[in-house]
């Protein structure tokens, strides 16, 4: 009686661990997921705003066509930006990208005709609107990247998940975030 009794704890056991296993497995791979969704979201909001920034440019470029230089960095930043990989690029992509929009906002300012073009003015909310939709996939990616890494970090799952092909991710964070507190903004 005393062995079936000693067998029944060490099934029991075994199916707790085993349980307690197959949870936390699940569990990594849900949130390892729901990082990979939010890079992509990332990346698509990223995408939006290279495809809108050559329309600022030409909108800008009308009635600026002197500020070669202000457009060059621009097409730099927006090629930096397409071409980052990893949250480390994408955010020394982001620095760049934010003082280019700044520096072509400025060009703006210097011009009341361009200020008051419609075409200007619905480029510029959508800029503005899409930087909003950056920030907010930014805070989701992190979220899912800090909930992910402390699952892997917190005992007892950091003695074996490395081993199951789990390893933290990395932060999407801006070197100068001051720069990137806010939208780019323009006043008129």
């Amino acid at each position: 009686m005393e062995l079936l009794i000693v067998v029944g704890i060490i099934v029991l056991l075994v199916v707790i661990i085993g349980i307690y296993l197959w949870s936390t497995y699940n569990g990594l791979v849900r949130l390892n997921v729901r990082v990979d969704e939010a890079w992509s979201d990332i990346t698509v909001q990223l995408k939006r705003r290279a495809d809108l920034i050559p329309n600022l440019i030409e909108t800008v470029k009308g009635y600026a066509a002197h500020e070669r230089g202000v457009f060059e960095a621009v097409a730099q930043a927006r090629a930096e930006s397409i071409s980052a990989s990893t949250p480390a690029d994408a955010a020394v992509a982001e620095n760049h990208m934010q003082a280019a929009l700044k520096s072509i906002f400025a060009v703006a300012e210097a011009y009341p005709q361009l200020q008051a073009s419609q075409n200007f003015l619905q480029l510029q909310g959508e800029l503005v609107d899409t930087e909003d939709k950056i920030q907010a996939s930014r805070r989701f990616y992190n979220g899912g990247v800090r909930e992910l890494n402390t699952k892997i970090k917190t005992f007892p799952n950091t003695l074996y998940v490395r081993s199951l092909g789990f390893t933290e991710r990395e932060f999407f964070e801006v070197a100068d975030a001051a720069a990137i507190a806010e939208p780019p903004r323009v006043q008129f």
